[in-house]
C-alpha cells in the first residue's frame, strides 16, 4: 500500500528530479511533486499548496537549499526540508542543520531517501 506524499522540490535538474520520484516510488510512496527553481516560484507555491515535505538540491544556478531555508521560514510554515547533495563537507553540513533543516541526505544514497523522508515527516531528523 503507497503512502500519499505532498512534495515542494527544488531542483533544476529534471533528471534528479525524476530520480527522487523513482526513489519516493519505490519506497512506497504515491508522491505528488510540484518542482520549483528560484526563491519567487517556492515563496509563491508556498502561499497556495500544502506540503508534507520540501526536498532542496545543495546549489542550482540561482537559489540554494540555504535560501530555500530562509523562504521557507519567511512563510511561516512548519514543513521538514530535507537537503540532497552530490557533496559537502562536515562543516557544512552541520551549518545546514543549525539553519533549520532536517537533514541532509547524499545523492549517491538515494536508495535510503524514502526512509530518511518517513522519519523527517513524522517528525524525526
Amino acid at each position: 500500500m503507497t503512502k500519499p506524499l505532498r512534495v515542494l522540490l527544488v531542483e533544476d535538474s529534471e533528471r534528479d528530479a525524476a530520480l527522487v520520484k523513482l526513489y519516493l516510488r519505490r519506497g512506497g510512496f504515491d508522491a505528488t511533486v510540484h518542482r520549483v527553481e528560484t526563491a519567487e516560484e517556492m515563496a509563491a507555491v508556498l502561499q497556495t499548496e500544502e506540503f508534507d515535505i520540501i526536498i532542496s538540491d545543495l546549489n542550482l544556478p540561482h537559489f540554494s537549499a540555504r535560501a530555500a531555508l530562509a523562504v521557507l521560514q519567511q512563510s511561516g510554515r512548519q514543513i521538514p526540508l530535507i537537503v540532497l547533495t552530490g557533496d559537502v563537507d562536515r562543516r557544512s553540513i552541520d551549518g545546514l542543520l543549525d539553519a533549520g533543516a532536517a537533514q541532509v541526505h547524499f545523492k549517491y544514497e538515494m536508495s535510503q531517501v524514502a526512509a530518511v523522508i518517513e522519519q523527517a515527516v513524522k517528525g524525526g531528523s
